[in-house]
């Protein structure tokens, strides 16, 4: 029989971002870019690779191909060379020249700042956009949900949801908005640092009194 959802309170939850924020504060974890379609190129890159391995690419193919107009005439055989250390480079390679294609044809040269319309680029869904809206143009609309947030927030009881979009939407419900910029970045954090998948370090972690320990 399996174990029962235990779900914190608002005031509970809410507690413990503040606890996760406190404690990650001077830590920094992300892709590196210089403007929002950069950022684009990165999370597609990102998708089953590390946000390290992604950093060390995305210099090499911004360097050779300095704007979107490049990158949309670029031959995709050189960009599949570039980003082959990122993995699945067959479609990421498509999805870069496809982005650069729409934004020049569909947004005037201009990655969209809309959280919809962005997701109209090639391997941009909701969570990416959540991310390009946030740290490409700095306004917050939703939460970004990833591996790591999907785990932690069921395992310390923010969500049980069955999909990221459910589990946005408890999110966005539990916690006031103040707190939604911060929540995926402290979150992946703890996830890497201390709520190990298979093997969480609950003696040194910051939470362990209010954590629900759902499994």
């Amino acid at each position: 029989m399996s174990k029962k959802y235990t779900r914190q309170t608002k005031k509970t939850s809410e507690e413990i971002v503040k606890i996760l924020i406190d404690t990650y504060k001077d830590q920094e974890v992300g892709l590196k870019f210089s403007n929002p379609f950069e950022l684009v190129v990165a999370l597609i890159l990102a998708a089953q690779c590390t946000d390290k391995r992604v950093n060390e690419v995305t210099p090499i193919l911004f360097s050779k191909y300095p704007t979107i107009e490049s990158i949309k005439n670029a031959d995709i055989n050189d960009i599949k060379d570039i980003i082959k250390p990122c993995g699945f480079y067959n479609n990421k390679a498509h999805s870069i020249k496809e982005s650069a294609r729409i934004v020049i044809d569909e947004f005037n040269g201009k990655v969209p700042c809309d959280i919809n319309e962005v997701q109209k680029l090639c391997g941009i869904g909701r969570k990416s956009a959540n991310i390009i809206m946030l740290e490409g143009f700095g306004i917050c609309e939703g939460i970004a949900v990833d591996t790591h947030v999907t785990r932690i927030a069921r395992k310390i009881g923010f969500s049980n949801g069955k999909n990221p979009v459910e589990i946005e939407n408890h999110l966005l419900k539990l916690l006031d908005k103040k707190y939604w910029p911060d929540l995926n970045h402290v979150l992946v954090l703890h996830g890497r640092a201390i709520c190990i998948a298979n093997r969480p370090q609950c003696d040194t972690c910051p939470i362990n009194k209010i954590c629900k320990k759902n499994d």
